[in-house]
């Protein structure tokens, strides 16, 4: 097995600055011995030719009492060769090989007999590897000869030595600025890191200061963001174990009392035990409609449940519904107003769609007023059908508003009908409508009730 070793990111931030730093060392070293001598002989025939030209309108007299100080100040050697005498300059100059080379002889004379102002000529010897630039200029009473090495060998030599020493520097220096550096950008993710580990500890509540940087910012906003989403997802949590806890264990003791009672008491009375029997099996029913909103929702929530669309009549639908709440009207006197059209064909997924109308109107019965009055609409625009069902009791608070659709929320006041519920339908008909992609939601005036919606396209 291969082992995963990591280090700190402190540590490998320093690394990588400190590799880069040396890199960068290398390169300039490379480079220097690359260009350097190319950039210093641009520089020197640059030099040697504006000096050539400026010397070239001097008098006889002027070169003999400024050459020395020229050459001198310029690092160059001179011969002035006149029809009388030859004046040296300079000629002890290190590099300078202007009267030891029997090749200078050959092109002073070639470069007098040009007919030329001014004549250059590079001097490669392989024997010392050196290159230099001879320069003749014509003059009133002679020429003057400029010899220019090409190589500045002490120079070079000088920094090749001093480069160890820069180095040596350059690498403490960059040890010095790599750590502070690392230590700069890593403390605020070092700190990230150990807030994150306090969200499995359930400590959501973060403390994130800004670390001037934009995307550890962001990433500190994103954090804080997900430790208030943990903290309400924490808190649903509890709330919907404490739901689900109470809406099993009401059923289930109901269903052992009675149980019980028929054991002890009412099996020698055969209508009481039918009575008896009868809680028992709707307790039973509610369990089972509480199981099978808890497996639907959590069927739809990670896609386990795909849409089965085919056309279908609406209003037949929304019929065949109403019809299984006759019960309610003859024994609690409820009233479904309806307003339909004759007809109203859509593609959707019937059964999908008729727990959303089942849910919502449970929902319009479970909070309608006291005329028990649960009104049913079906308008047509050129668009879409538009489904309400509004019922007529207290109405929902603005600022409740926006959690009606989470699981297991309820109104702080308690039903107005002992209908069968458990928290659940209003998270179903949002996961129904929202995987159709269809438009939804609630209107609510204080004690005047309130009105579910959602839109179809036609």
């Amino acid at each position: 097995m291969k082992s995963n070793k990591s280090i700190s990111l402190n540590l490998k931030t320093l690394i990588y600055l400190l590799v880069f730093s040396i890199t960068i060392l290398i390169f300039l070293a490379f480079s220097f011995n690359l260009f350097f001598k190319v950039s210093y002989e641009h520089h020197q025939e640059k030099k040697i030719k504006t000096l050539a030209t400026s010397l070239i309108d001097y008098s006889h007299l002027e070169i003999i009492t400024k050459l020395e100080q020229i050459v001198f100040e310029n690092s160059v050697c001179a011969n002035y060769v006149t029809s009388t005498a030859t004046y040296r300059y300079n000629t002890l100059m290190v590099g300078c090989n202007l009267n030891q080379n029997s090749q200078i002889y050959e092109l002073e004379n070639t470069m007098i007999k040009s007919s030329k102002a001014i004549n250059y000529i590079k001097l490669v010897d392989d024997t010392n590897n050196s290159k230099a630039l001879l320069s003749g200029i014509k003059v009133a009473n002679g020429y003057i000869f400029l010899y220019s090495p090409l190589e500045d060998v002490n120079s070079t030599s000088l920094f090749n030595g001093s480069l160890i020493f820069l180095t040596i520097g350059f690498i403490i220096i960059s040890c010095l600025v790599s750590y502070f550096l690392s230590f700069k950008i890593t403390k605020p993710i070092t700190n990230i890191t150990k807030q994150a580990k306090s969200l499995g500890e359930g400590k959501y509540n973060l403390e994130l200061p800004s670390s001037g940087i934009k995307e550890i910012d962001e990433l500190s906003n994103t954090l804080k963001h997900v430790g208030t989403d943990l903290s309400k997802i924490d808190e649903l949590r509890r709330d919907l174990m404490a739901n689900v806890s109470h809406d099993l264990k009401t059923p289930l003791t109901m269903i052992k009392a009675y149980a019980e009672m028929i054991k002890d008491i009412s099996y020698k009375d055969k209508d009481k035990m039918t009575k008896d029997l009868d809680v028992i099996i709707s307790e039973t029913d509610r369990l089972t409609i509480l199981v099978n909103d808890i497996l639907e929702l959590s069927k739809m929530q990670n896609e386990a449940s795909k849409l089965k669309l085919e056309k279908f009549d609406l209003v037949e639908l929304i019929q065949e519904i109403i019809t299984k709440y006759e019960i309610l009207k003859i024994t609690e006197n409820y009233q479904f107003i309806l307003d339909l059209p004759s007809k109203a064909l859509i593609k959707a997924d019937k059964n999908k769609l008729a727990q959303v109308i089942y849910n919502l109107i449970n929902n319009a019965i479970n909070y309608t007023g006291d005329d028990k009055l649960v009104y049913v609409t079906l308008k047509k625009t050129k668009k879409e059908y538009i489904l309400s069902i509004k019922d007529t009791g207290k109405g929902i608070d603005k600022e409740e508003i926006p959690y009606i659709w989470d699981k297991y929320y309820k109104k702080s006041k308690k039903h107005q009908r002992n209908v069968i519920s458990t928290g659940l339908g209003l998270s179903i008909v949002k996961e129904i409508l929202t995987k159709h992609h269809f438009d939804y939601g609630v209107e609510s005036q204080k004690n005047k009730g309130t009105t579910f919606y959602f839109k179809i396209k036609i």
